[in-house]
């Protein structure tokens, strides 16, 4: 084992909590050994999942193994915490280049490199993706498509649009895994069943409506701010609350023993398709 490795694991191993994990992540990472990175970076979003800097450590490593769609929402959720992230940007851009959209690479590329002025490699990659006629004082106009929104990757079809009962149908898990209520308890998309397979769907909806309130009526009362997301971990599964909107709440669930950090990405997710959803039948 390399020593700048060895100690950052060491530095790691005394400290859990440090975000030393941050440097030991990225160093695995340029070392090639993507796995051990990915357990890592998976370890520190579990202490620290609403870290920009830890979703950005998780989005290179996806993108190292390929995986260009989850990279992407990982690096669109560091722009929804951070909207000036220079990482998110830069692979971002990577992505909209790749898929063959430069408009939207530019984009991104530009945010980036006016973000960090001093880094002169990423100004050339604006004038490369450019074409060499990048004028730097002009202003940012995002393109025609809104900026985070996923690009497609070369060669791939376009996926079909969810209909409106079906929030959950493009995301793993949405049949079976992820609930959408209201604020009277009942259901109005995705579903759960229990491990032995039986539809648990309507009783879990009532209940979760109730769980969010009490939620936020012991946020309220231990003076804590907003909350954001309530975990639950059993014996079988383990669960995320939240509330995409504020007469919606949802639950998206895993099998017990995955990390808390990807529950947390897992239901970042269905928050996401959820607003999605209610923003177009409202």
């Amino acid at each position: 084992m390399p020593d700048d490795i060895r100690a950052l694991t060491a530095q790691l191993a005394q400290d859990p909590t440090s975000l030393v994990f941050l440097r030991l992540g990225e160093a695995l990472r340029l070392r090639g050994q993507l796995d051990a990175a990915l357990k890592v970076a998976l370890q520190g979003l579990s202490r620290y999942p609403h870290l920009p800097d830890a979703h950005d450590l998780y989005a290179r490593i996806l993108a190292d193994k390929k995986d260009y769609a989850t990279a992407f929402d990982e690096w669109d959720t560091v722009l929804r915490l951070a909207p000036n992230h220079v990482g998110a940007h830069k692979g971002i851009g990577f992505l909209y280049y790749r898929a063959g959209d430069p408009e939207q690479a530019l984009y991104h590329l530009r945010l980036a490199a006016a973000a960090d002025p001093a880094d002169e490699g990423l100004r050339a990659a604006v004038e490369r993706v450019a074409g060499g006629r990048e004028i730097w004082d002009q202003p940012l106009e995002p393109p025609v498509q809104a900026p985070g929104a996923a690009p497609e990757p070369a060669g791939a079809s376009a996926p079909a649009s969810a209909g409106p009962d079906e929030p959950f149908r493009d995301l793993e898990g949405g049949g079976d895994r992820v609930l959408l209520v209201d604020r009277n308890g009942l259901r109005v998309g995705g579903a759960l069943r229990a491990p032995d397979g039986r539809d648990v769907s309507d009783a879990a909806a009532a209940a979760l409506s109730a769980l969010a309130r009490e939620a936020a009526r012991a946020a309220r009362l231990l003076e804590l701010g907003e909350w954001s997301q309530l975990t639950v971990e059993c014996d079988a599964v383990s669960f995320a609350v939240q509330q995409p909107a504020p007469d919606a709440s949802l639950l998206a669930a895993v099998d017990a023993g995955v990390p808390a950090g990807q529950l947390a990405i897992h239901a970042d997710r269905a928050a996401r398709a959820a607003r999605a959803w209610l923003e177009r039948i409202r």
